[in-house]
């Protein structure tokens, strides 16, 4: 068999260990990105290769799966591998997430002693040289927060269908105790807990650091049957949620290459114009978020629409105009 081929199988065998239901073709096809008959192929050649991988039954139809998992030398990292999940951490630890990173750090020692010694003093010069020519640039911005008590009090009350309660303080106004079904945590320039309102069901986003005295409340609260975190998360340009808008951005022909490649929004278009601009499109919330980045795009980016992102761009632009004027006086 020839090394790349040897090489897929052995990824399907370790999909297929991972899974504690199994897999079915159809998942095979869309995980592997190959055709129906090669996944067949592939899964016949993990079949014959490890005699523990099992069929079973599920109608309307079949999953596979390998129980017990791998052996050590089938489930060793590459240098590759080890050096991302190190950058991770460092990355976490280096904007203020430090019990993430622990977690991260924690998942690496467990891998490394898992391995053989042989394997892993071989990997390692390679895992040094590599950690030290590569980093994390650090961006200005907001320094996230995530307390490790808080969020193993969110993730233990969506586990047990509980509703969350905690003390909210924003800037101006007056703390106040909430009590609200969390459906999950959003991770960004600031890290958030998007919940449901116990009683109308509306969806809301809180700031972790803004959370105090989190505990979970007495009672039983999943979150909506059919909301999507992800879904909910793609709605807005940055983090903040308002009301969805209808974007269109001309983006000159100086940057229109830049632009190409950018990846603004999920629901993004990008259409080339006769002068060599570009138009850009999306829908999503959040038009402060937005405003803030077109600002690094100079006079290269023209607002074609929605009239309320105009609005907001003018307003930054007249907030910074009289912070300069005062800086000046």
């Amino acid at each position: 068999m020839r090394h790349d081929k040897a090489a897929v199988v052995i990824d399907l065998a370790r999909r297929m260990a991972a899974s504690a239901e199994g897999l079915t073709l159809d998942d095979m096809v869309r995980e592997m990105d190959v055709g129906r008959r090669t996944a067949e192929r592939v899964r016949d050649a993990v079949l014959m290769l490890f005699p523990q991988a099992e069929e079973v039954s599920d109608p309307p139809t079949k999953r596979w799966r390998i129980r017990g998992g791998l052996s050590a030398f089938e489930q060793a990292p590459t240098t590759e591998e080890l050096v991302e999940l190190t950058k991770a951490a460092q990355g976490l630890r280096a904007t203020g997430e430090p019990g993430r990173a622990a977690a991260l750090e924690g998942l690496e020692r467990k891998l490394k002693s898992a391995m053989r010694s042989t394997t892993l003093n071989r990997l390692a010069p390679d895992l040094e040289a590599l950690v030290r020519a590569e980093t994390i640039a650090v961006q200005a911005g907001p320094r996230p927060s995530a307390d490790e008590a808080v969020l193993t009090e969110i993730r233990q009350t969506i586990l047990a269908g509980q509703p969350l309660g905690f003390i909210y303080s924003r800037p101006g106004a007056e703390a106040r105790r909430r009590s609200v079904v969390p459906c999950g945590v959003m991770f960004g320039r600031a890290n958030y807990l998007v919940a449901a309102d116990r009683e109308s069901g509306r969806i809301q986003t809180f700031r972790l650091d803004r959370m105090s005295a989190v505990k979970a409340d007495e009672g039983v609260a999943t979150a909506p049957a059919d909301f999507d975190l992800q879904v909910f998360a793609s709605q807005s340009f940055g983090i903040y949620q308002d009301e969805i808008e209808d974007v269109v951005l001309r983006i000159s022909p100086e940057g229109a290459a830049e632009a190409r490649a950018w990846r603004w929004h999920p629901t993004q278009t990008i259409e080339n114009e006769a002068d060599g601009s570009v138009v850009v499109r999306f829908r999503a919330s959040g038009m402060r978020e937005l405003a803030w980045h077109l600002f690094t795009w100079g006079e290269q980016v023209a607002i074609v629409q929605p009239q309320r992102l105009k609005a907001v761009m003018a307003g930054e632009l007249q907030a910074a105009a009289r912070a300069l004027d005062g800086a000046q006086a």
